[in-house]
C-alpha cells in the first residue's frame, strides 16, 4: 500500500518536527536488540543516516519504497544490510532495525488523539515493513555472494599444486572430490605444467576417502590431458581399500604410473631423471 501525498507529508513532518525523539527511541530500541554488538556511536550514525535518507525521500512525494523518489533511501538500507552481513549479523537482526522505526512512532503518536493519527500510523507501518523486508532481501543476497567467494577461496586452498622436485610437481589431494574441484584441480595442474615447463606431475590421493567410478574418470581425464601437454603422471597413495574398489568397480588405469606413497612415487621419478636418492644413515650416538 502506497502512502497518498497527504500521508507521505504527515510523515515527512512528523520526523522533521519530532527528530531527536524518534531517532533517540528508534536508536534504544536497536540497541536494546543488539546488545552491545555494535557502539553506540556506530549505532547512532546509522539511525541518523536512515532518519535523514527517510525524511529527503518523503519530501520529494515517496509514496512507497520502489519509487524514484526512493532511490537514495534504498542505497542507504542497502549499505546497512551489506555492512552488517560482513560484520556477522543475522538478517533478523538487521531487519528488526528497520522495524524498530515503528516503535518510535508509536511513541510520538499515540498522545494524538486523532482519528486519522490510527490511519497514518498503519500507512506508516506499511512503508516500514516494505523498507525491513528490502533489508532482509538484501542481506540474504549479500551473505549468499560472501558465501559463493569463501567456498571459491576454500576450494583453491584445498588444491594447492607443490613444486617436489626440479622438474617434478605434485598435487596432494585431501577430501571428496567432486566434479567442480575435479576441474579445479586439472586447471591448476596444467597451468603449472606450463608455467615451471615440469616434464613430471604426480597426483597423490592418500588424502581422499573414497575412489568410485566418477572421481577415478577425474583423475585419468587430468592425466590425458597433462600427457597431451607432455608431461608424465604418476598416481601415488593408493591405499588397500582403495585398490580394492577399484579392481570391484573395473576401472582400468592402463599404462598409468602408481605408487602406494607420494615418497615412492619422488623416488621413481627421480630414477627415471637419473637421480640417485641416497637414504640417509641415521647419526650414531656418540
Amino acid at each position: 500500500m502506497a502512502l497518498s501525498a497527504d500521508e507521505s507529508g504527515r510523515l515527512a513532518d512528523l520526523l522533521t518536527n519530532q527528530a531527536g525523539q524518534v531517532v533517540q527511541r528508534w536508536t534504544e530500541v536497536v540497541a536494546a536488540q543488539l546488545r552491545g554488538r555494535l557502539s553506540q556511536a556506530e549505532l547512532v550514525r546509522q539511525v541518523q543516516e536512515l532518519h535523514r535518507a527517510l525524511v529527503d525521500a518523503l519530501g520529494k512525494g515517496m509514496g512507497d519504497l520502489a519509487a524514484e523518489e526512493a532511490t537514495e533511501l534504498r542505497a542507504v538500507l542497502g549499505e546497512l544490510s551489506r555492512g552488517q552481513a560482513r560484520q556477522g549479523f543475522t538478517a533478523t537482526e538487521t531487519a528488526s532495525g528497520v522495524f524498530a522505526l515503528k516503535e518510535a512512532l508509536l511513541a510520538v503518536m499515540e498522545t494524538d488523539q486523532r482519528t486519522e493519527t490510527l490511519r497514518d500510523f498503519v500507512a506508516f507501518s506499511a512503508l516500514v515493513d516494505q523498507m525491513g523486508l528490502f533489508t532482509f532481501e538484501t542481506f540474504v543476497r549479500t551473505r549468499e555472494s560472501l558465501i559463493a567467494d569463501q567456498a571459491e577461496q576454500l576450494l583453491e586452498l584445498s588444491t594447492p599444486v607443490v613444486k617436489l622436485w626440479e622438474g617434478v610437481v605434485a598435487v596432494p589431494l585431501v577430501g571428496t572430490l567432486d566434479s567442480a574441484r575435479a576441474q579445479v584441480v586439472m586447471e591448476r595442474l596444467l597451468q603449472t605444467l606450463v608455467d615451471t615447463g615440469s616434464p613430471y606431475a604426480i597426483i597423490d590421493i592418500t588424502g581422499v576417502p573414497a575412489v568410485d567410478t566418477q572421481v577415478a574418470q577425474h583423475i585419468l581425464k587430468t592425466v590425458v590431458a597433462a600427457r597431451l601437454m607432455g608431461a608424465d603422471c604418476i598416481i601415488s597413495g593408493i591405499r588397500p581399500q582403495i585398490a580394492q574398489t577399484i579392481v570391484a568397480l573395473g576401472i582400468e588405469f592402463g599404462d598409468i604410473a602408481t605408487k602406494a606413497s607420494l615418497a615412492d612415487a619422488l623416488r621413481h621419478v627421480l630414477r627415471l631423471t637419473g637421480v640417485e636418492a641416497h637414504r640417509r644413515q641415521p647419526r650414531r650416538e656418540a
